[in-house]
């Protein structure tokens, strides 16, 4: 097959992981274009990487030679430039958080439906070997009926290694917009959709001393919560708690664990493709690792592949819009819940994604 021509839009570090991790797709997609705020950043981008263009943001948009546009731009930016993409007439691939609010994804989305095209959302890492397994264990009964879950993000913030960390205090950010795609998204994927949530949150600390270079010493406020913990009951019946904090040390609690009527599954690092993950039957004294059932080696790009190759066979994409705005939609109920004293009801629902076929390798996506 041909492959689909990517143009990226924001060519910052996590531009990076994508570069490396399309490589793997080489028969699906390339990356042939990319723009930035920083047109000189693009131009050099693009020549490092032999791209055909490197420019704005605007003039990309406006090529005939490329198919589906990668957003990798801040947070803020996520909504415009994926609808200004599909107004242009290009399916669309948005890093995490798709956007800030519900009703943002939830007109993205719309606009997709409205022009026929595609829109999709990291995370992507729920397709690794690690999650993958972890779902075939869970959809073959290894657990029985699934009861409960449990999923712990714990650490001290990031102000003492991120050069700039300021965003991670302010509206949209937080642990729970910031690292809570990797975890709902892969609970919505093990578990299905989400009816409610509730929960309680806290900002620990008022502000926030940098630590790391060139700003050390610099004090920066807290403007949103900084430690959740949120209840997600679950359609099909399993409840879960999910605590997400950048006001503790890190721990060495499990990173997600699914309790089942037969036994309990120890998940792997939901921001991770190939990690494994652990399983101790019911009554048993000690947890022991169970099979890669799935490839390993996947990486940053595998969401867009997946993309380009549901676009030409007609199938519903994994990493879709749909997911990404439910997702959204229950890290913005952990988030209203606390603020006004009450559950907080999930509007949208979602498929949950199709499973990869055990059999494919490392740069298949379909059998």
């Amino acid at each position: 097959m041909t492959p689909t021509n990517i143009g990226l839009i924001g060519c910052g570090n996590i531009s990076n992981a994508y570069f490396e991790g399309c490589q793997n797709y080489t028969d699906i997609i390339k990356i042939t274009a990319c723009a930035d705020i920083n047109v000189p950043h693009a131009q050099a981008t693009a020549e490092k990487h032999g791209l055909a263009f490197g420019g704005s943001a605007d003039d990309l948009l406006a090529r005939p030679d490329v198919d589906i546009i990668v957003n990798l731009t801040i947070p803020g930016a996520h909504t415009d430039i994926n609808r200004q993409a599909l107004a242009a007439g290009k399916h669309v691939y948005c890093e995490k958080p798709f956007a800030l609010t519900a009703a943002d994804t939830a007109a993205v989305v719309a606009d997709a439906a409205a022009a026929d095209l595609r829109v999709g959302s990291a995370p992507d890492t729920f397709m690794g070997a690690g999650l993958q397994s972890a779902r075939q264990a869970i959809d073959d009964g290894l657990i029985g009926t699934p009861v409960s879950a449990l999923g712990f993000m714990l650490c001290p913030g990031h102000e003492s290694w991120h050069p700039n960390p300021d965003f991670y205090y302010k509206f949209g950010g937080g642990p729970m917009f910031d690292m809570g795609p990797y975890y709902v998204t892969a609970l919505v994927n093990l578990l299905g959709p989400v009816a409610r949530v509730s929960g309680a949150a806290q900002t620990t600390f008022a502000e926030r001393t940098i630590t790391s270079e060139p700003r050390d010493g610099e004090k920066i406020p807290v403007e949103i919560p900084t430690h959740f913990s949120t209840t997600m009951e679950f359609v099909g019946g399993p409840i879960g708690t999910l605590v997400m904090s950048f006001d503790t040390p890190h721990t060495d609690l499990p990173n997600i664990v699914i309790h089942g009527t037969k036994g309990t599954l120890n998940v792997c690092d939901p921001n991770r493709f190939d990690d494994p993950c652990f399983f101790k039957p019911a009554g048993a004294d000690k947890f022991e690792s169970i099979p890669m059932t799935h490839a390993t080696g996947r990486a940053r790009g595998t969401g867009v592949a997946d993309l380009a190759t549901a676009v030409i066979s007609g199938r519903p994409h994994r990493a879709s819009g749909h997911l990404a705005h439910h997702v959204i939609e229950i890290m913005e109920g952990a988030v209203k819940s606390p603020a006004e004293g009450r559950h907080i009801p999930i509007e949208s629902t979602c498929e949950r994604p199709a499973p990869l076929p055990c059999s494919l390798g490392q740069s298949e996506l379909d059998a």
